[in-house]
């Protein structure tokens, strides 16, 4: 008789439960219920989803999860709790709603979608032992996340637990991370840092308080989603809240390069909502946008406001920062300031700024060798090199550029820009399976950065989709009014291959300095608008500026996957009377 075994995986458990549950029911059963549903949708499966954690089972107040990876659940542990203190920061002590979290990596047992045993009982084991806000973790998960996720960790001896014949270690977890109190000592931080104040209520309503707060919340948690931010927590930026402050000197005590602020005001039924950026290191405003809108749907309006400061904010930091570079002699920059001016050089796209690029990042790399936004650009400038025909062993270019990019994915599999990067440079390979995952990785992490947006845009209008391609990258102009001036060209070749010749022109008409490339492509719309005489005069352009262009090399260059695109294409070329 054939033995029947269980099915057995090692995994990481996280078993989280609600502190006074049966207080809060006694209280306010439907208020109790309502909340917590409430904390599930705002808090947990946000975070679950970009955590990638599996929910095995809902148990009443507490949840049962599984991640394939023991830094990703301790991540999303550390982000609940702090989600779960942000909600209760406005409400009374004896409402707040708190958990307790443990962590454990163990064997489990297998049975459909749930799990048993002991690596299972252990999480719950550990949770028990957590104070209210806070975390328990097991030796096992310790020893793998001690030296890769900068927590506070303080050991709790060995504990006795039930159903354990043994004593188990037991490590608390704060869900601060070490460093990040305005009192701890400055620590270097790859980036740019920023503190969103609370934006003030000028209309004196209590609704518009709740607005107020909730824009200012909204803000930090899309703003954290950019990788290369350092955001002050909510906690240390509400401190402010009611306060007359000098918004310098707030971003000076907290050790931060800029600020936000901004004000809610209601008259009738519109709402006006200004936003000003300000460098505290320059002394000086960045940028100010005000917006006036109907108030139909407070939430709907909250979201909307969200998603257009959120996709701005990031842009104008970069963009200062790229203006400090410029300012200052390359051998005193740091990693972070490397990257920012090897993009610069990349986004030129000539073989000696793309050179210059490489050395830039191959100087952030040996500044921090673990620093995965700098390998992925090393990847995407190197994926150039071999797209562009800048290198003398284009197949070995590019195989380092998947090397650099594997290494980059490695190191943080939760940067979005990473999978952006990673899409791009497989799109030069013609891997549409791999762009189309990182490229939906990419957007799931950060939903409002206009490059990711753009990108897919690019993507659909590659393997034949341009109608959809083109909505994509219209929405990446409407996040990002100050939007690179290549979008205009990502537009237009959208245009170009759903066979919109007229509008692709126009669209390229809003380039200030146009290539020999842009020529070429104004030359294959016109060809095929039927319009001979400009598309000639573009191809005399193109051939001035770039006396060996040749046709069949410029479409190397090109990605598409429907052979009718890329024919479509090449004729419209051929058309305009350009060289094969």
């Amino acid at each position: 008789m054939t033995e029947v075994r269980d099915e057995r995986r090692l995994t990481t458990i996280l078993a989280a439960d609600v502190v006074g549950y049966s207080r809060l029911m006694g209280a306010d059963e439907a208020g109790t219920l309502s909340t917590l549903r409430l904390r599930r949708r705002e808090v947990l499966e946000p975070l679950l989803e970009k955590y990638c954690g599996r929910l095995v089972k809902l148990m009443g107040d507490g949840v049962l999860v599984e991640f394939a990876s023991i830094v990703n659940a301790m991540q999303c542990a550390v982000e609940i709790q702090q989600g779960m203190e942000a909600r209760n920061a406005p409400l009374p002590q004896d409402r707040r709603m708190q958990l307790r979290i443990g962590v454990n990596l163990g064997d489990v047992i297998v049975e459909g979608d749930d799990l048993y045993g002991d690596g299972v009982n252990l999480a719950a084991r550990l949770e028990a032992l957590a104070e209210p806000g806070g975390i328990c973790i097991s030796e096992t998960a310790y020893q793998h996340v001690r030296q890769k996720l900068p927590l506070t960790y303080k050991d709790l001896g060995e504990q006795r637990v039930k159903n354990f014949a043994e004593p188990v270690r037991v490590y608390g977890v704060s869900p601060q991370v070490a460093g990040n109190s305005p009192d701890a000592k400055a620590a270097p931080v790859t980036g740019s840092s920023i503190v969103v104040l609370p934006f003030t209520n000028m209309s004196g309503e209590a609704e518009q308080e709740f607005f107020a707060d909730g824009l200012t919340e909204d803000i930090l948690t899309e703003l954290s989603r950019f990788k290369h931010l350092f955001v002050i927590s909510r906690n240390t930026a509400f401190k402010y809240k009611g306060q007359a402050v000098d918004v310098r000197q707030v971003a000076r005590e907290l050790r931060v390069q800029y600020a936000v602020e901004g004000s809610v005001r209601k008259s009738g039924n519109r709402v006006r909502i200004t936003v000003q950026l300000i460098d505290a290191e320059a002394d000086r405003h960045i940028w100010a946008e005000r917006y006036d809108r109907q108030l139909d749907d407070i939430f709907a309006l909250q979201d909307e406001m969200t998603t257009a400061i959120v996709a701005t904010l990031p842009g104008r930091m970069e963009a200062a920062a790229s203006e400090r570079v410029a300012r200052k002699p390359t051998d005193n920059m740091a990693a972070y300031e490397c990257v920012l001016a090897g993009k610069l050089l990349h986004h030129r796209s000539t073989p000696a700024d793309n050179e210059a690029a490489l050395r830039l990042l191959d100087r952030a790399i040996a500044l921090d060798p673990n620093y995965a936004h700098a390998r992925a650009w090393r990847a995407c400038t190197l994926g150039q090199s071999f797209v562009n025909g800048y290198s003398q062993d284009p197949q070995a270019t590019f195989n380092e550029a998947v090397i650099e990019m594997q290494k980059a994915l490695q190191l943080d599999s939760n940067d979005s820009d990473v999978h952006r990067l990673f899409a791009a440079v497989n799109i030069a390979s013609g891997d549409f399976d791999k762009v189309a995952f990182h490229q939906q990785r990419a957007l799931g992490l950060n939903p409002n950065d206009d490059l990711i947006v753009v990108q897919q845009g690019e993507m659909l209008t590659w393997i034949g989709q341009p109608e959809e391609g083109i909505v994509w990258i219209e929405k990446a102009m409407r996040l990002n009014p100050y939007h690179p001036e290549r979008f205009w060209n990502h537009l237009a070749r959208a245009y170009f291959v759903a066979r919109r010749y007229s509008e692709a022109i126009t669209a390229l008409g809003r380039l200030t300095n146009p290539n020999h490339l842009h020529h070429a492509l104004l030359a294959a719309c016109h060809a095929a608008n039927g319009a001979e005489a400009l598309a000639r005069q573009h191809a005399a352009e193109v051939l001035k500026r770039e006396p060996g262009f040749r046709v069949e090399n410029y479409m190397r260059t090109l990605h598409y996957k429907q052979k009718e695109d890329r024919e479509h294409h090449y004729d419209a070329l051929r058309k305009a009377g350009l060289p094969q």
